[in-house]
């Protein structure tokens, strides 16, 4: 009897890991579909590599830093779901973008889709660790991770079509994805009345906790993430300059790069996640490292095979980057502030990528000696990967 009760209760959290998996697809459906046609669409409005840069790196830097917030008054208020409903709603920006007129209406919509991310991502974080704790953080978080990244190969594969059959009419294509938005909202709707009642969080934090609560090695941990991201160029970059090969005529070949991307996401956040709780943080090594690929390929590149290839690794990244980074954070922080936990480590990643996108577009524009990118991407992965390290012999000694 205890078995079966033991046997329906973990039925009943993949169930909920699986419903919070069919929101976050659906919301994927609409946002990452728009990502893939969204630098072009910067370009065909007149923004340049330095534009680009800044708006896709400005976008996950409010996106992220804004969680820091978020989280705060999420674990404050404990109203977790109301933080996840408001972020999946400012998703209708995206739209809207069909109906935008200049660069910096555009851009301005661009931003508050991030801002959307914002508010959500720590509160569904948060709700998705608690749902998964019996069945394991990488479980949980690997699982979700393929359940969105079909919905981010479905929305740019859908994307590419529209395209392609509209004669590339941005307009058009970003006004149809009001469709799935609302679907997105049915979605949320009902898994909050499925799962609400099972995610109540009660756990007050204590004094001693509030003094003890992030660690050192949270903070040396985010410092390490930091700089990965850093040194790893973004997709934005890595589309716009295969915008600028493709002819006019082939620009819905741009979000096909970025399926491309997706594809390879979404087995490796799985394979990830398992292999995280197998062998601990120290899997994180590997995206690190690969995260040097990327950013060289993407410079040097003149050709679409090359940008491809720079895709294909980045999507590597990525897919580990949105899984284990995050179930890290779990392993390193309590419950009872986990949400500002995320908070803290977003807004670092969101900084990361800022500065990624100010200084690879920039590269891009002045095209400096190439010696110069190299000692940069270096740099800057390497001490992320001693840091990485710096954390896990902290563990293994805490252990």
């Amino acid at each position: 009897m205890q078995q079966k009760t033991i046997s329906n209760s973990r039925k009943t959290v993949y169930f909920g890991i699986l419903l919070f998996g069919v929101v976050s697809l659906m919301g994927d459906v609409v946002y990452e579909g728009s990502r893939g046609i969204v630098p072009s669409y910067l370009g065909f409005l007149g923004a340049t590599e330095i534009i680009v840069g800044l708006v896709g790196g400005l976008g996950d830097f409010l996106g992220n830093a804004m969680r820091l917030v978020s989280g705060f008054l999420a674990d404050t208020t404990r109203a977790y779901w109301l933080f996840i409903f408001l972020g999946y709603c400012l998703i209708v920006s995206i739209p809207f973008l069909g109906f935008s007129i200049s660069l910096e209406v555009a851009v301005i919509l661009v931003l508050l889709e991030r801002l959307g991310k914002a508010f959500r991502a720590p509160s569904r974080d948060t709700v998705l660790s608690v749902i998964g704790k019996d069945v394991g953080a990488g479980k949980a978080f690997g699982i979700h991770e393929v359940l969105d990244q079909i919905g981010a190969i479905i929305g740019p594969l859908m994307v590419a079509v529209l395209m392609l059959f509209t004669s590339n009419s941005y307009n058009f294509t970003f006004s149809f994805l009001f469709l799935p938005f609302l679907v997105l909202l049915a979605a949320l709707a009902y898994t909050y009345k499925r799962i609400s009642s099972k995610t109540v969080i009660t756990e007050q934090p204590r004094m001693k906790e509030e003094k003890e609560k992030l660690s050192k090695p949270f903070y040396i941990y985010t410092f390490a993430v930091l700089l990965n991201a850093v040194g790893l160029i973004t997709f934005t970059l890595i589309l716009y300059k295969a915008s600028k090969i493709l002819q006019p005529t082939e620009q819905w070949i741009v979000p096909l790069i970025y399926l491309l991307i997706q594809g390879v996401d979404a087995p490796m956040a799985l394979v990830a996640g398992y292999a995280y709780d197998k062998f601990g943080i120290g899997v994180l090594v590997m995206p690190f490292l690969l995260s040097l690929f990327p950013s060289l390929l993407t410079i040097i590149g003149a050709e679409l095979s090359t940008l491809v290839a720079a895709a294909i690794v980045f999507g590597l990244v990525l897919g580990m980057q949105e899984s284990i980074y995050r179930a890290a954070v779990s392993e390193l922080t309590p419950i009872s502030s986990r949400g500002t936990a995320y908070g803290i480590f977003n807004t670092a990643y969101g900084i990361g990528f800022l500065i990624s996108g100010a200084v690879y577009g920039l590269l891009m524009e002045l095209k400096p000696p190439f010696i110069l990118i190299i000692f940069y991407v270096l740099l800057t992965q390497i001490t992320a990967t001693a840091s990485l390290l710096n954390v896990r012999s902290k563990l293994k000694r805490h252990k």
